[in-house]
């Protein structure tokens, strides 16, 4: 369009311009008296002797061809409309801007934050995209001096409320569940509701992160919020011990029923839901029941993106000697936001799993535990109880609780895991349609 309008700019005035020429030369160079071609002009426009009254006349004529060309010009630019662009204002196209995910570090007392923290702020590819906020409860000055010391990299939110919680004389013992899930409820309501963020990564004080712990949440993100059938995304893998994973498959991502934790993104439309009924203590194992899951899956990977260094703390280090301190975390980073993420979708996803474990070769318990697997795999090995299911996972190595009748990691009551270098799916019959809340 701009190369047209020049074009036509340009033309106009040179015609413009040739035709005023020709006419002044017309003008000065008519022929004298008795020269051919006189009799064809105009006897009163002929010099004569009169020098001054041919030059006026000649101005007369000038003037009068000038105000023919004004005219003649005045009809170009009335037609300005055809050459210039109908609207010079360029649309406006809404380019969405990156969303901000913050970070929330849950601390009380443990001055090792600082490893948590200094990882976090090595990766960290953008403080406006990635905002680190520290939430204490406690009151511990230590710690509380470690996380000022950050200054302006991070904000350090204080937990007010201190005090104990009246509780049953036999949970007692359990004050410290009581006040984390309190904590936790304080902490995503400041997020949430007065710093008004749309969606959060929530890792506690002694977790440390992968090189694409960030990288692996902004790609997630999108799959989170355009998926309803999906309510969390977690870093971590509850059976991901090394030796328990493919090394090989480090961008490979799952859809579990099993809420992971340990490194997880919720979004503000989920926690109004869950807020309002927040329990008062274990807060976790809540998450995991079907009241609050309602059907509904979170993603996690095969390589955990955190891992927990500390063994200290309210649950006394349960499970940490036997299977955390174990857990590999991921050291080669994945481009995750340029991968396609679309077999995550629910009906994909579960049609093409499904596919995969129930086309799998049966194998028995003792095949898998002996060694005595022929070809790479995969293979099913399957369960039909819930005692079955527990014995076969202590025996192989993964863990073996279940909450409301899902075993960690499990999808659809199918537990992946390596074993040997062969991939083994520990699952149920065919035909599994929902999970038994007896199982736990």
């Amino acid at each position: 369009m701009f190369r047209k309008r020049s074009s036509f700019i340009l033309c106009g005035t040179f015609l413009f311009v040739t035709w005023n020429a020709v006419l002044v030369l017309l003008l000065w160079g008519r022929a004298p008296q008795g020269q051919p071609g006189a009799g064809q002009l105009d006897p009163a426009s002929m010099p004569t002797d009169d020098v001054v009254g041919d030059v006026m006349r000649v101005a007369d004529s000038f003037e009068l061809e000038l105000a023919k060309q004004k005219e003649i010009l005045s009809q170009i630019l009335s037609h300005r409309s055809l050459w210039k662009p109908v609207n010079r204002k360029r649309a406006k196209v809404d380019v969405p801007s990156p969303p901000v995910i913050p970070i929330l570090v849950i601390a009380c007392n443990r001055v090792t934050v600082r490893r948590c923290l200094d990882k976090l702020l090595e990766l960290r590819p953008s403080a406006q995209l990635h905002p680190i906020i520290v939430s204490q409860d406690c009151g511990h000055a230590a710690t509380a001096d470690v996380i000022a010391s950050y200054g302006d990299k991070v904000t350090h939110l204080k937990q007010p409320d201190l005090s104990d919680i009246p509780v049953r004389p036999e949970h007692k013992k359990f004050q410290g569940y009581y006040k984390i899930s309190r904590h936790y409820r304080w902490a995503l309501n400041q997020v949430f509701r007065t710093l008004s963020h749309s969606s959060v990564v929530i890792v506690e004080d002694d977790l440390e992160v992968a090189p694409d712990f960030f990288e692996y949440f902004r790609a997630l993100h999108p799959v989170l919020r355009s998926d309803p059938t999906l309510w969390c995304a977690s870093a971590w893998n509850d059976n991901g011990r090394d030796g328990m994973v493919d090394p090989s498959q480090s961008a490979l991502l799952y859809r579990t029923d099993f809420f992971p934790g340990l490194g997880w993104m919720l979004l503000r439309e989920a926690w109004e839901e869950l807020e309002p009924k927040w329990p008062s203590s274990f807060w976790d194992d809540w998450m995991r029941q079907p009241e609050q899951r309602r059907g509904r899956a979170c993603v996690r990977p095969e390589i955990s993106r955190t891992l927990t260094f500390g063994r200290q703390g309210v649950s006394l280090g349960q499970f940490y000697d036997k299977y955390l301190k174990f857990i590999k975390l991921n050291s080669e980073f994945v481009p995750f936001t340029k991968l396609d993420l679309a077999y995550l979708q629910e009906d994909a996803y579960q049609t093409s799993f499904t596919k995969q474990v129930y086309s799998a070769a049966v194998v028995t318990y003792e095949d898998v535990k002996q060694g005595r697997l022929s070809g790479t795999g995969p293979f099913r090995l399957q369960y039909s109880s819930k005692d079955s299911f527990k014995v076969m996972a202590k025996n192989l190595g993964i863990m073996d609780d279940l909450k409301s009748g899902v075993p960690r990691t499990g999808y659809r009551g199918v537990v992946s895991f390596f074993y040997r270098g062969r991939r083994i799916y520990l699952a149920p019959p065919p035909g599994w349609s929902r999970y038994d809340p007896t199982w736990s």
